[in-house]
């Protein structure tokens, strides 16, 4: 029998969000783990907002949505909010009631980017490592570091001399700008746009551009990102970060750090041994047509144990964390401008990153 178009709408509803959504969607195990890394910084996001005035968007509310943005690559705010007002599952994990109305988009992001300058993205990270079903997941032994270049909101044009020359002829401000035979570097230019943004060239014959640096530390059991930064691109970066990194650490046990061949460099080896930390590099030689091989940094002892081979097969599932980050979560280019900012989403995504796989991690071990 032939159901009835009946369009009419009843005057009430009594259906509750909670029934709307499946027990078995992923995303319930990882509202799960965001509300228990929230609920541990609940001191912190006190400390941040004043006791007076008119109440603001609540944090927690504010970092879920940042979370789907990243979960389902949502590329702008407005279209995030407007998905937001329709769809019940966006509403369900930000914790956002059937009837309530959606903020508008600049409310949002005035109140994301207030919240993002604080340094609660390594918080929220550290906070979800903790957690006991994450911890029991995490080696405490072999890690790997590695980083990758992230194009800053800002265009090749903006980057102008610093004394104030080199405006771009008219008609309009931009017009079209010839920069055959001219030098440019980030001592004398900087970007108008994103002064924080550093002019960058990846290797010989790839073209220079404005970008950030990201950094990441993953443990070599399950392939979880347990520290992150985001840094100026310049040559020495990299090394940088991971011996920042690694001093955030609070256990000084004896551990491998496993990396590709940028940190083939003697300087870096001889902090990490004196950091305790064994070097697990990717040896950076190669033979000349004279017959002479360039010295590595590393030693025969190093290399010819069974764990420097595997922590180099480990250490290439870094690559995995990069590709979701830019493919899923869309920071190929960066949406916000500023070191802070920019450092906050990385991290945020990184997150994202961790908490799209622990749930999968953690269902084999509960069975």
């Amino acid at each position: 029998m032939r159901g009835q178009d009946d369009r009419s709408e009843g005057l009430f509803c009594y259906v509750r969000l909670e029934q709307r959504i499946p027990s078995d969607h992923p995303l319930r195990a990882i509202r799960a783990l965001v509300d228990q890394a929230l609920g541990s910084l609940n001191k912190r996001f006190d400390a941040l907002y004043s006791s007076m005035g008119r109440p603001s968007i609540p944090p927690e509310m504010l970092l879920r949505a940042t979370l789907l943005q990243a979960f389902f690559s949502v590329r702008s705010e407005r279209m995030l909010m407007e998905q937001i007002s329709y769809n019940l599952l966006f509403r369900w994990f930000v914790g956002l009631p059937m009837d309530a109305e959606v903020w508008h988009p600049t409310v949002f992001t005035h109140n994301r980017d207030r919240l993002l300058e604080a340094d609660v993205a390594h918080e929220f990270l550290a906070a979800l490592l903790v957690l006991p079903q994450v911890k029991k997941l995490l080696s405490s032994e072999h890690f790997s570091v590695d980083g990758t270049l992230i194009d800053a909101r800002a265009s090749i044009k903006s980057f102008r001399p610093k004394d104030g020359s080199g405006e771009p002829p008219g008609p309009g401000r931009n017009s079209e700008r010839n920069f055959h035979k001219e030098k440019r570097s980030n001592e004398t230019h900087a970007s108008t746009t994103d002064p924080d943004a550093r002019l960058y060239r990846k290797a010989d014959g790839r073209e220079s551009r404005l970008c950030f640096m990201g950094h990441v530390m993953m443990e070599n059991r399950n392939g979880l990102v347990v520290d992150a930064a985001l840094t100026h691109a310049t040559g020495t970066a990299e090394r940088e970060a991971a011996l920042a990194m690694l001093d955030r650490r609070t256990s000084r046990h004896r551990i491998t750090l496993g990396g590709d061949k940028a940190y083939d460099v003697t300087a870096f080896v001889k902090d990490l041994r004196q950091r305790n930390v064994t070097p697990h590099i990717a040896i950076n030689g190669s033979v000349s047509k004279r017959g002479v091989v360039r010295r590595t940094a590393m030693d025969c002892r190093t290399v010819r144990h069974m764990g420097y081979g595997i922590s180099q097969i480990c250490r290439k599932r870094i690559e995995e964390v990069f590709g979701w980050v830019k493919a899923q979560a869309g920071l190929t280019k960066f949406k916000v401008r500023g070191c802070a900012k920019t450092s906050a989403v990385f991290l945020f995504a990184v997150a994202a990153y961790n908490l799209v796989r622990i749930p999968k991690l953690v269902a084999p071990t509960t069975a």
